[in-house]
């Protein structure tokens, strides 16, 4: 038995990035365990989340709304990874097979969002 959101197939790639993205944090400088490393991870892991309370809700404006959430929280942690790479905190290698990821994470949340916009 499982739930709906489980079967996603933005849900189950947005899981995987939260690994992805635990590994990288993992290489940032101690300094910034409780800077940028807790609010990439707490970023992170609002994507999954948020699809899944959102798939959790009846109207359709709830599920739209907490697909905008998880969107913005993708944008929010590519955002802080080109940061770490500016930073030297972690490499452009590094994030290298991250990026089709977060392009295709983008495209898929927002093709959700307006296959629910367009339904019931």
């Amino acid at each position: 038995m499982e739930f709906q959101f489980e079967k996603l197939a933005v849900w189950q790639q947005a899981k995987d990035m939260v690994k992805m993205v635990y590994r990288l944090v993992a290489k940032f400088p101690n300094e910034e365990r409780y800077a940028l490393c807790d609010q990439l991870r707490r970023a992170i892991v609002s994507v999954p989340s948020n699809i899944a309370e959102g798939s959790g809700r009846t109207h359709k404006n709830d599920k739209i709304h907490f697909l905008e959430i998880a969107y913005g929280s993708l944008m929010e942690v590519y955002c802080q990874l080109l940061v770490a790479v500016e930073l030297g905190y972690i490499t452009e290698d590094d994030i290298k097979p991250l990026r089709p990821l977060f392009y295709t994470e983008a495209k898929m949340l927002s093709g959700l969002r307006n296959s629910i916009e367009k339904s019931e």
